[in-house]
């Protein structure tokens, strides 16, 4: 993975009570798929708890932030910005050139999934508006997808730092062993 470029995501938008599952999944795929950081609205509070307590405990490096104008976010990224919706062109058209783009000076990356209803000026301010497959689904399937192909399954060999725990990779079975003494296992729960 090319090291010297930012990967942010930005949740735009969350009704609490409605949106709080799948904001903090969003959150936890850019986490796990090669993000350095999730920016969610001020009025996230849970996700950011629960995903911060996961990196806390499974590694990092990844940021996590509250903002209250998540318009200003984008208005003001120096950077590209991806918009994450169905009606985009197809990820497999525009993939290499996202990466060319984000590779051209080293250019930040923003990837925004809306939560609720985005404005139409949301479409206008992004550099790439994309879909994965132009059929309803989840953002959360859709953000793995995109981050996947950007990385090109190089975020998949991700090193963790600063964990406590770690998941033994097995055929059956959870196995969650102390990232410092790795040979004291628990079942994970």
């Amino acid at each position: 993975m090319n090291e010297t470029r930012e990967v942010a995501v930005l949740r735009y938008g969350h009704r609490p009570g409605r949106d709080d599952r799948m904001t903090t999944h969003v959150g936890l795929t850019a986490r796990a798929l090669g993000a350095d950081r999730v920016i969610f609205p001020d009025n996230a509070g849970q996700s950011v708890e629960t995903v911060r307590g996961v990196t806390d405990r499974f590694g990092g490096p990844f940021v996590v932030e509250r903002r209250e104008d998540q318009r200003a976010v984008v208005r003001n990224w120096q950077g590209v910005v991806v918009h994450l919706t169905m009606y985009g062109e197809p990820i497999q058209d525009v993939e290499a050139e996202i990466r060319t783009a984000t590779r051209a000076g080293d250019e930040a990356l923003l990837v925004v999934v809306g939560g609720e209803k985005v404005p139409w000026a949301l479409y206008e301010r992004a550099d790439f508006n994309v879909s994965v497959t132009s059929q309803p689904h989840s953002e959360i399937a859709g953000l793995a997808v995109f981050l996947d192909r950007f990385f090109e399954g190089e975020e998949l060999d991700r090193e963790w730092t600063g964990a406590d725990r770690r998941v033994v990779p097995e055929a059956t079975g959870k196995t969650v062993v102390d990232a410092d003494a790795e040979g004291d296992a628990d079942d994970g729960n």
